[in-house]
């Protein structure tokens, strides 16, 4: 059971209890579909929850131990009765505060873009409620946007219902490679705006993950008779914190692309008289360092190592023998 199947469960549970007093923990059990084991670790978790929590007196109270069965071990506590001490707001509909709805309301946006996700159209009219009870009038509402290309959203939302195998064309992050790769998808996760496909790669041979903006075009295809190894119900594991860099390069940024610094984590190591930075930057790949050089337009200059200034210069020198007349 997921857990959001028992979140659900747990806001359902107190309003409830409260309706129907004097149910054994077997009877309560019986409703909700669950083990009376599970009702007790449901209740346990209950008792330390609260509203605005600072002291035991705003915790949730449910008696539900009987003192002659309070010491046995053997599954006769289960014949105990529930009762509601105090429900705290538990009982009550919840009321979103402005920036709680602001993050619900930013969180199903997202959600809506996302392939695998198994009812858009109710995710939508919860949104529009939403912004209806909470925007101010004059107000635009909120707009997020997942770098995913509908075509290819809607052939991943297909394989993840119809359980067919994917045919990718997919960019590396660092050299820019284009690969075809075949997968079998378990899920899709998003992380910091990002959005992943979690799947088995026959081409790696192993469970991997990719960026569904790096996806270039996805098809369906049917799956070879080797068997995937079952990994739907795991948690797709992504990097927490950026992987280490062997190299590093320092760079001079001008004003206009201090952003660089914030947005890969740079070290600034000094500031300079005409309002940019040298900053130390970690180098995952030299040629990933090269396409963000040549990416800020002359913003950026490279102190070292000179192995990249060369490098930067070598490929700026190659795009512009590409073009057969003179640049305007």
């Amino acid at each position: 059971m997921s857990a959001a199947d028992r979140l659900a469960r747990l806001l359902a549970l107190v309003p409830w209890l409260e309706a129907h007093p004097g149910l054994t923990m077997r009877e309560c059990a019986e409703h909700f579909g669950i083990t009376a084991a599970q009702l007790e670790a449901d209740l346990y978790l209950l008792i330390l929850s609260g509203d605005g929590v600072i002291s035991a007196a705003d915790l949730v109270d449910i008696q539900f131990w009987a003192d002659d069965l309070a010491d046995e071990e053997s599954d006769a506590r289960f014949d105990a009765t529930i009762r509601v001490v105090n429900a705290q707001s538990f009982d009550r509909p919840m009321r979103l505060s402005a920036s709680e709805a602001m993050s619900l309301l930013v969180a199903l946006r997202m959600l809506e873009q996302l392939p695998g996700v198994a009812d858009h159209d109710a995710i939508s009219s919860v949104v529009a409620k939403l912004e209806g009870a909470t925007a101010p009038s004059g107000v635009d509402a909120i707009v997020i946007d997942v770098a995913v290309e509908p075509a290819v959203r809607a052939v991943v939302d297909e394989a993840l219902v119809s359980g067919a195998e994917l045919q990718l064309r997919y960019a590396a992050a660092t050299t820019g490679e284009i690969t075809e790769r075949q997968v079998a998808p378990y899920q899709v996760t998003a992380v910091d705006g990002v959005a992943y496909l979690d799947a088995f790669c026959r081409f790696a041979g192993a469970r991997r993950t990719f960026r569904l903006d790096r996806v270039l075009s996805a098809a369906l295809v049917a799956a070879p008779e080797a068997e995937v190894p079952d990994g739907r119900d795991e948690t797709v594991s992504l990097p927490a914190v950026p992987m280490r860099a062997s190299n590093t390069a320092v760079l001079e940024l001008d004003g206009s692309s201090g952003w660089v610094a914030e947005a890969y984590d740079a070290t600034v190591i000094a500031q300079l008289d005409d309002g940019g930075s040298r900053v130390r930057l970690a180098m995952h790949d030299p040629q990933w360092a090269v396409r963000l050089v040549l990416s800020l337009g002359g913003a950026a200059r490279v102190v070292e190592p000179a192995s990249l200034a060369e490098a930067v210069a070598d490929a700026a020198r190659s795009a512009l023998a590409a073009y057969s007349g003179p640049l305007r």
